[in-house]
């Protein structure tokens, strides 16, 4: 059976890492992270914005499923709201595909201490720490299985997934 692997969790969580992991782990597989769909400068938030992104992903993640070479297709973006991960899943062809719909979680020290870390390495403005850490709480209230990775490296994280 084929796989969609949909990999949500806030900034900092360790949706990306794990993700390139896991799509190295997996067969014949192909990955796309939602950032890349929305990597604008300046970086716009409004209906107009909103809504070309979610055209976007689901076009390519529509196009990778229908691509009899891929069994696997990897998608991590982030998904704090029910109704965003329903409008991507109603899109898509998934009569072949089993569904993997995952939340990255950590607890709030752990997640600051990632995010601290990455500002400290200039791949995130400050501001970023005190956004996601508001939105740790609603990965808790989405139709997902969560997956704790506070004390999780990486890779067994990615292997954690890659059982399901």
């Amino acid at each position: 059976m084929k796989k969609l692997y949909l990999i949500g969790g806030t900034m900092g969580v360790g949706k990306t890492t794990v993700s390139r992991i896991l799509a190295d782990m997996l067969p014949n597989c192909v990955f796309l992270d939602g950032d890349w769909c929305w990597d604008a400068h300046p970086f716009v938030v409004n209906d107009e914005t909103k809504q070309m992104v979610m055209e976007n992903i689901c076009f390519m993640l529509g196009n990778f499923m229908r691509c009899r070479t891929y069994e696997n297709v990897v998608f991590c973006w982030v998904m704090d709201m029910q109704d965003t991960i329903d409008a991507i899943l109603s899109s898509l062809p998934r009569d072949d595909y089993e569904i993997v719909n995952i939340s990255l979680v950590c607890d709030s020290r752990e997640l600051k201490k990632r995010l601290y870390h990455d500002v400290d390495r200039g791949l995130r403005e400050e501001s970023v720490v005190g956004r996601s850490l508001n939105k740790l709480a609603l990965y808790q209230a989405l139709n997902t299985t969560k997956l704790d990775v506070t004390s999780l490296d990486p890779k067994k994280a990615a292997s954690l997934i890659a059982e399901m």
